[in-house]
């Protein structure tokens, strides 16, 4: 049975052996593991995970991709039929270890969607547009450096893995991509993500102007020891949280 990728599904099949072997190697399932794959394809990563685990779940929306999972017949398989963007992971285990080649035309805002499940979380591993992990594990004072950066690197400790060449996938996407790790932070600096979120935001809203000018409605000098003369990307995650912190004394 075969499948030509989908567009709209951003579907990129990985099919490069030594690339899988070494994605697996990362993960290093143990076969007790609660263990969740977005974005299953074709099987690349999931059956050789399988081979090493009592049970894998994977939340899958091609119809197609489902039909030739099942066809393999494997009762250790749990298929979720499902939109990955509004799905429950806690309804699977609060225990979960997430994996995935992710469609990258919804990478970020699937991020975002993991953050909120946090709680349920002990560690991701993900291939990703390279660019994506650069800005994933970018520290302050540099042009990778942003919103996604400050937020994963809050509540997560991120280590990008290595990088796998455009060859090693059918269609060939136009960019590389990367594997990232990351791992939930037992006692994360700060607990209110959105609150977080919202500063950040604001922050990045014009990275060429000064915090002052951007959070002139929310904070003045005044009312935190963070220099607002500086622009966003200056700042380092713990001054985010320090500035978040200030914000909500105030409200």
């Amino acid at each position: 049975m075969s499948h030509k990728a989908r567009k709209r599904f951003g579907q990129n099949f990985l099919n490069d052996r030594q690339v899988i072997e070494r994605i697996v190697s990362t993960i290093s399932p143990k076969k007790d593991d609660d263990i969740v794959e977005i974005g299953p394809g074709k099987g690349a990563i999931t059956f050789p995970l399988l081979e090493q685990l009592n049970k894998l779940n994977v939340v899958e929306i091609d119809r197609d991709l489902i039909a030739l999972l099942r066809s393999n017949q494997n009762t250790k398989l749990i298929i979720h039929e499902a939109d990955v963007l509004s799905f429950d992971f806690g309804q699977i285990s609060n225990n979960l270890r997430v994996v995935g080649n992710l469609p990258y035309n919804i990478s970020s805002p699937l991020l975002f969607h993991l953050l909120n499940q946090k709680d349920n979380i002990i560690d991701m591993t993900f291939m990703l547009q390279k660019e994506m992990v650069d800005r994933i594990v970018a520290k302050h004072n540099c042009k990778d450096f942003g919103r996604l950066s400050v937020m994963m690197q809050s509540f997560f400790d991120v280590d990008s893995i290595f990088t796998v060449p455009k060859e090693s996938f059918n269609p060939q996407p136009k960019i590389e991509s990367a594997i990232v790790y990351l791992k939930t932070k037992q006692k994360p600096l700060i607990s209110d993500v959105k609150l977080l979120e919202k500063v950040v935001k604001v922050c990045f809203s014009k990275r060429r102007k000064t915090l002052r000018n951007c959070l002139k409605s929310y904070l003045n000098q005044e009312q935190t020891e963070i220099d607002l003369s500086k622009r966003a990307e200056m700042l380092s995650v713990k001054n985010f949280i320090t500035l978040t912190k200030d914000y909500a004394k105030q409200h």
